[in-house]
């Protein structure tokens, strides 16, 4: 199976148009285009993640002007998209089809294919002690690293053919419910992935 995209290309820079935020705050906010193709026999069903695994493990370095968050700082996985039950005939994710603009406290009922649901993404925890932004946020919401991180930072979006047409998750069901749910029953993987940074001096 192989997986596309009409708005970065594999391993380059995804435009600040898919990213939550760009240099002056909040940015697009839309979703990438995405394709594929060679997909299994027998696939029933997709799921789809999109994960940063660069991101700061220390959150008091974050958005500082007087610090940078080093190179070399353990880094974590921060969700910024998951979906199941994407319908076995669904070849593509149009840009800005599930994701136009960016929704304080989350989007409640993101766009999508029929049939397929979209989990909650990790803004929701990152948003959770601030009033203004706290919610739960289900969807894609793109890219936002901080500022001051010295590490160009990388979106794996990860598209799975399922043998299953629906997996059993609860309504606010998470990346993790995903990859566990779906042990035993995964076909064929296709991924790809772009970088972005808001740091100036790696821009």
């Amino acid at each position: 199976m192989k997986l596309h995209s009409q708005s970065f290309q594999n391993a380059q820079p995804i435009p600040a148009e898919f990213a939550a935020g760009d240099a002056k705050g909040f940015a697009g906010n839309r979703n990438p285009q995405l394709s594929w193709s060679d997909v299994p026999e027998g696939t029933r069903s997709f799921a789809l993640l999109c994960v940063d695994p660069d991101v700061p493990t220390v959150p008091e370095l974050v958005g500082r002007d007087d610090v940078s968050i080093p190179l070399d700082q353990p880094r974590g996985d921060f969700v910024h998209w998951v979906m199941a039950d994407i319908p076995a005939d669904v070849r593509e994710l149009a840009a800005g089809s599930c994701s136009d603009g960016f929704t304080a406290h989350g989007k409640a009922q993101p766009a999508g294919p029929a049939g397929a649901r979209q989990g909650v993404n990790d803004y929701t925890g990152w948003f959770a002690a601030d009033p203004q932004m706290s919610g739960t946020y289900f969807g894609y919401d793109g890219p936002y690293p901080p500022f001051n991180d010295e590490r160009v930072h990388r979106y794996f979006f990860r598209l799975f053919a399922l043998d299953v047409a629906q997996l059993p998750l609860e309504p606010a069901f998470t990346a993790g419910d995903v990859l566990h749910l779906m042990q035993g029953h995964v076909l064929g993987e296709a991924a790809l992935h772009g970088t972005y940074t808001l740091n100036p001096s790696l821009a």
